[in-house]
């Protein structure tokens, strides 16, 4: 069913993966999903996936607080060296303090600006820069949020499942990722369009937050990606997953006991058209609506 949508979407998704370093000089990878929107090189993704980027302002701030102390200790007067040694040993430091972060946007050298968040919703756009027009051969048709049929049949595209690693190399200040994030392939999920969650009024007010709710979860790597019916046409964006429980419970054992364990359903969350089309528009940005 979602073979020709598949396809479509594949000329206009992209992965971001995100790098990061720690205080203990450890490193892991992220990766989510983005949509291009247009031959200017627009995106819309999900706002959660550049969060790194307010973690690493707080945590440089207590680093450089952490380093601050220290030398304060150091430098004081009359103050017996093992005592200066014990102060500075019972100091709290944090081994995941991010020090170093980077986004790969889909391929190399490709930075994301003109950032347009509206945090409320799980929605953010940006640009490429530099954009290269001729290494995207379709761009998307959004959904017409007038008409939305509950029962709809629904994919989810994104990159769950993979392993990407990055070794940081302190000669240039840079991260290096693994091969394998040049092989990363869409994976898709199916469900039905089962209802619109309503979230309040922005920040602002001048916008509706809602949410698109889907029978069958988002994976760990879809956020960001697009929600399509059978054409192709983007019904919105992955954002979370939502976990509710069923009102029963089932007896397992564990640790050589029985236990009772509630038994949950999980629903994916995506970004609803409404929201996407009407901060495309109110933000001058070029894209296509569907006819229904």
């Amino acid at each position: 069913m979602f073979a020709h949508a598949c396809r479509q979407a594949a000329g206009f998704t992209r992965p971001v993966v995100i790098s990061r370093r720690y205080f203990d000089r450890s490193t892991d990878c992220g990766c989510g999903a983005f949509v291009v929107i247009n031959d200017d090189g627009w995106i819309v993704t999900a706002a959660h996936l550049l969060s790194a980027y307010a973690r690493i302002q707080q945590d440089t701030e207590a680093i450089i607080e952490y380093y601050h102390t220290i030398h304060t200790i150091e430098q004081e007067g009359g103050v017996p060296t093992g005592e200066k040694f014990e102060r500075i040993r019972s100091l709290q430091d944090n081994p995941k303090w991010i020090t170093n972060l980077s986004y790969w946007w889909g391929m190399d050298g490709v930075q994301l600006t003109d950032i347009r968040p509206l945090p409320e919703g799980d929605l953010v756009l940006g640009r490429l820069s530099p954009f290269d027009r001729g290494a995207w051969p379709v761009y998307p048709v959004f959904k017409s949020p007038v008409d939305l049929g509950v029962g709809t049949a629904l994919c989810k595209l994104g990159y769950p499942f993979q392993k990407v690693h990055a070794t940081f190399r302190e000669a240039n200040n840079s991260f290096e990722l693994s091969p394998s994030v040049r092989t990363l392939a869409c994976f898709p999920m199916e469900g039905l369009y089962t209802r619109t969650l309503v979230a309040g009024e922005s920040g602002d007010g001048r916008y509706a937050i809602k949410f698109l709710e889907t029978s069958s979860p988002g994976l760990k790597g879809q956020s960001g990606g697009p929600i399509l019916d059978a054409n192709g046409t983007v019904w919105g964006v992955q954002s979370r997953t939502d976990n509710y429980t069923y009102g029963f419970v089932t007896r397992v054992e564990r640790d050589g006991r029985e236990v009772e364990q509630e038994q949950c359903v999980n629903l994916g969350i995506g970004i609803h058209p409404e929201l996407i089309v009407a901060f495309l528009a109110d933000n001058g940005i070029r894209f296509s609506l569907s006819d229904y």
